[in-house]
């Protein structure tokens, strides 16, 4: 979904002047460190709508041909660093005219308001005053108080474009009640309670190995069978990866890894968007532990399905214990440069979309 960032102008952009009118390009001033903070957002995937209360605007004591200039000015200028906007709204009125327009109030983006096509998890109000935070709650989005000492424009790039990639996933059925917890920039906490030890086990191995914090809790119904906790833990935790990764902007996406222990693993993963499932192996026991070993395929066949990854997998050994453990550790070493963001922030993807 499309990532909104709704930018106040007038002390957020360009600096604000004692008079709070910037009419003469004497006091047109940009704010500090904008424009490299503008493209980097950009380059993060978000799109620019530029929201503006303009006191007075078209009256004697502020003509429109005194504003008109230096908001062509501004925009000119990012626009020369490829900073554009989606839209520009402007309220003229002041605040006497208790008009529908003027912010907090959302006369200006109403048209956003019903729109549904836009994230509000993902989406951001960037603002100096307190009136840009009460319009980011009316619009239901967070809010950011810009200040050139407190809040500049390189901390609150860090806070947005290096956000934490987190997802919180509740599933229940009648047959089990699940909540997945994923950091993918954490290693802690890494916590499981399934009801089943070994697969507690194993699903820690992922964790540790792809280098992320994990938490995973399920009740099922275990007193008729492990099918459905094993499989509705792999629907679940792969919903979660998916909804962390987010849009996957500068991901590694492919992941590869070799034998480990005496029990040869192979693992491979394309975080596609496109669900595909291969597996190539026999276990020559029946259970280790509480965990039937043909669940093990079958959990890393949900995991693909809702990660929307293709996953191949390939196993030979003699003890099961071993080779289920190498095929959860080989997982995770395969999941840690698929996840993991570098420098660029393009999509990894010739079609623009994963």
């Amino acid at each position: 979904m499309k990532k909104i960032l709704f930018l106040d102008r007038d002390g957020t952009l360009i600096t604000e002047p004692a008079d709070f009118q910037i009419d003469r390009l004497d006091k047109f001033a940009l704010e500090p460190e904008v424009v490299p903070a503008l493209r980097r957002l950009r380059d993060a995937g978000y799109t620019f709508v530029m929201v503006t209360n303009q006191d007075g605007l078209g009256t004697p004591s502020f003509r429109e041909e005194e504003f008109r200039p230096l908001q062509n000015l501004l925009i000119a200028i990012l626009a020369s660093q490829g900073i554009t906007f989606e839209a520009v709204r402007v309220c003229p009125h002041t605040l006497a005219d208790r008009c529908d327009c003027r912010k907090p109030k959302l006369g200006l983006l109403l048209d956003y308001l019903k729109d549904t096509s836009w994230s509000r998890e993902a989406s951001y109000v960037i603002g100096d005053r307190e009136t840009d935070l009460q319009l980011a709650t009316a619009l239901g989005v967070s809010g950011l108080r810009y200040h050139p000492k407190t809040l500049g424009w390189t901390e609150i790039t860090r806070q947005i474009a290096d956000a934490p990639r987190r997802a919180v996933i509740a599933r229940q059925t009648k047959e089990t009640k699940i909540s997945v917890t994923v950091d993918l920039d954490a290693v802690a906490p890494a916590k499981f309670a399934t009801g089943l030890g070994f697969f507690d086990h194993m699903l820690d191995q992922i964790a540790r190995n792809a280098g992320i914090s994990l938490v995973i809790e399920c009740t099922g119904d275990l007193h008729i069978d492990e099918h459905h906790t094993v499989e509705d833990v792999g629907l679940a935790l792969g919903a979660a990866l998916k909804q962390a990764l987010g849009d996957k902007r500068g991901i590694g996406r492919y992941g590869f890894t070799m034998p480990m222990d005496e029990a040869k693993a192979e693992v491979s993963i394309d975080l596609s968007g496109r669900p595909y499932f291969v597996f190539e192996g026999a276990f020559p026991r029946e259970n280790v532990g509480q965990l039937p070993s043909e669940l093990v395929p079958h959990f890393f066949q949900s995991l693909a399905t809702t990660l929307g990854a293709t996953l191949h997998m390939a196993v030979k050994g003699d003890n099961t214990h071993h080779m289920i453990e190498a095929l959860f550790k080989g997982f995770g070493r395969a999941l840690r440069p698929a996840v993991a963001r570098g420098a660029g922030s393009d999509i990894p993807s010739t079609k623009g979309v994963l």
